[in-house]
């Protein structure tokens, strides 16, 4: 998989799910777009999680920021996640870090609004077992003593 730094993003990633075993993330990212919504829950995929821990295969998370979209909405300048040097091996906790700066609006990562709690990272454990009133949940706002 040396050669892998000349491929393109999307053919680097098919390559790693032939070839890397799928981790499975016990961590979980539970985030609310607005107040007033049902919080969303941002798993991570497998294959995904496996790129990450091995190194070599992702971008920088900055290139997916770096995006600049047409008025059809397509990418006009997606080379950037193909040419951009590699990033290294994560541990599993800098993986969930990246894939929150790639995939959560940034408003909500970068806590630059208000001091209500919009995201939280926890374990499977810690979320219900069922998805019965899933449209319900929300995270809750703890109040300073």
């Amino acid at each position: 998989m040396t050669q892998l730094a000349e491929l393109p993003l999307w053919q680097r990633l098919e390559v790693a799910r032939q070839y890397l075993k799928p981790v499975q993330s016990d961590y979980r990212v539970v985030f609310e777009t607005d107040l007033d919504g049902s919080a969303c829950i941002l798993v991570p995929d497998p294959n995904w999680l496996a790129c990450a821990l091995q190194g070599g295969i992702l971008p920088p998370v900055h290139v997916y920021h770096d995006l600049e979209y047409g008025e059809n909405g397509r990418v006009l300048n997606g080379h950037i996640l193909h040419e951009t040097p590699l990033i290294a091996a994560m541990s599993e906790e800098e993986a969930i870090e990246y894939l929150i700066q790639k995939d959560v609006p940034a408003h909500i990562w970068k806590q630059d609004q208000g001091n209500s709690v919009r995201l939280l990272i926890c374990r499977k454990t810690q979320l219900p077992a069922t998805r019965n009133w899933r449209n319900a949940w929300n995270l809750i706002q703890e109040k300073a003593a």
